[in-house]
């Protein structure tokens, strides 16, 4: 499919995933959405990605917001919304294994209804789900290879994602499975015993094109395998020897990202027009463009990375 018939939006990431100091790579990591003080900011950070080019934004409700401020601030932004993201975590990460029915099982899930009220709320009907993010956890620190796999884990995970989907669907909102390197759910065995375990009618599959090259897997080949459950995407650079060092000399998540794995759309190794020419024709969902971590200064990363958009839609 070309991309001139694609709807792309994106991510803020590069404004909220940055360094203390960015002349030095040891200082501090800092994840912004986690800071009280950048409410006050979306609405500046929203207007750059406006002026770069962009029409649309991914989904994403700061803790520290309702959600009718949050829709006041997009329309002021004159922005669209692509779909947000959901983390279902595993029980047994978090003290054991939580049997049905439980009023702790239950509650498990107050997180996910949030996010498909907040879907619902801006009228959308997808969603990415994925495994939790654990940056002390082993895949962190050995990324992208499967580390320390276990298929109990994975049945477990895939049990609860299960109910998740079931929590999701039931507001009218459809999961997509998200792969996500440094997760559980990180490697082709992983997000494929997953697809396979639940019905494609009620989950269907949000690839990270990034994610999957950087832990080795054709991306190109996994959008065509799964072309009939694919409903949006999420695209990235990537700076393939760095990816490859990851696997091969056991590079930490944080200490890729450093050294510049992300990288702007044309940057990097990638070839994502090919990629994306594996959906299959009137697909419709969306494509968000994230880059993790700017190799420039956020609102020049986001300016070039619109005009990249704009050569690869002419």
């Amino acid at each position: 499919m070309s991309p001139k018939d694609l709807k792309f939006a994106l991510n803020a990431i590069q404004w909220i995933n940055v360094k203390e100091d960015p002349s030095d790579l040891d200082s501090a990591s800092l994840w912004r959405f986690a800071d009280p003080a950048f409410v006050s900011e979306y609405p500046d950070v929203l207007r750059e990605i406006k002026d770069a080019g962009f029409s649309a934004t991914m989904l994403e409700v700061l803790d520290t917001q309702t959600l009718q401020s949050y829709a006041k601030m997009i329309a002021d932004a004159g922005l669209a919304l692509a779909p947000g993201y959901a983390e279902v975590p595993l029980p047994s990460d978090h003290g054991g294994r939580l049997e049905k029915g439980t009023f702790e099982r239950i509650h498990w899930f107050d997180s996910i209804r949030r996010k498909a009220e907040e879907s619902n709320f801006v009228g959308l009907d997808t969603i990415f789900v994925a495994a939790e993010v654990d940056q002390a956890g082993v895949r962190w620190q050995k990324p992208a290879i499967g580390y320390d796999f276990s298929q109990d884990r994975l049945d477990e995970w895939t049990e609860v994602l299960d109910e998740a989907v079931d929590v999701l669907n039931s507001e009218g909102v459809r999961p997509g499975l998200h792969n996500h390197v440094g997760t559980w759910v990180e490697t082709q065995h992983e997000y494929e015993h997953v697809l396979n375990s639940i019905d494609a009618s009620r989950l269907g599959a949000s690839f990270d094109i990034g994610h999957l090259e950087w832990a080795g897997i054709d991306a190109k080949a996994a959008i065509a395998k799964w072309a009939d459950r694919v409903q949006d995407l999420h695209v990235k650079d990537l700076d393939a020897e760095l990816s490859r060092r990851t696997r091969e000399e056991g590079l930490t998540y944080e200490r890729a990202t450093d050294l510049g794995l992300y990288r702007e759309p044309g940057l990097g190794d990638l070839d994502i027009v090919d990629t994306l020419s594996a959906l299959p024709e009137g697909f419709d969902g969306w494509i968000i463009i994230e880059v993790d971590r700017a190799t420039m200064d956020p609102t020049a990363s986001a300016r070039h990375t619109a005009a990249w958009l704009a050569d690869v839609t002419a």
